[in-house]
């Protein structure tokens, strides 16, 4: 993947990127848990602002999809930063964007705290396909997600 002071350079990019830059993350709430090339993973506290459901106090369906959709995202990001080499990516970070987006609600989002997960099927040269869940502070799975994304 590179020297250690790329694999570095590459990681405080990334951070910056879906931690700082991208607003929508931040107001979810999104940190990253492990920048793992086979399985990321974000992290984001349960929020009164996150609610979906106020006599319930569940987690809203969207906070859910948008979760899974930017770990898919995070996922190809780093399969193509492994695939390309650490150098290359920190010039040009790679374009990603959702072609399809599929969620299934399996419990209703009670939790402390959040982990998302995804996991590269198929990383092509122009499209990528992955599979994601989410588990609540008690590892028990809120929602699983596939994606395929264009990447360019």
């Amino acid at each position: 993947m590179g020297s250690r002071r790329e694999v570095e350079s590459i990681e405080a990019v990334i951070h910056r990127m879906f931690e700082d830059i991208i607003p929508f993350n931040r107001v979810i709430g999104l940190k990253i848990d492990s920048l793992d090339p086979k399985a990321p993973r974000l992290r984001f506290d349960m929020r009164p602002e996150l609610v979906g459901n106020p006599v319930r106090q569940i987690l809203h369906g969207g906070v859910i999809s948008a979760t899974l959709d930017v770990v898919g995202g995070l996922a190809i990001a780093l399969a193509s930063i492994a695939e390309k080499g650490a150098a290359a990516t920190a010039r040009q970070f790679p374009n990603i964007g959702t072609i399809d987006l599929r969620i299934d609600y399996l419990r209703p989002g009670r939790g402390q705290y959040f982990v998302a997960t995804g996991r590269v099927v198929r990383l092509g040269g122009r499209v990528a396909v992955v599979h994601m869940e989410l588990v609540n502070d008690a590892e028990e799975q809120i929602a699983t997600g596939s994606a395929a994304y264009i990447i360019g």
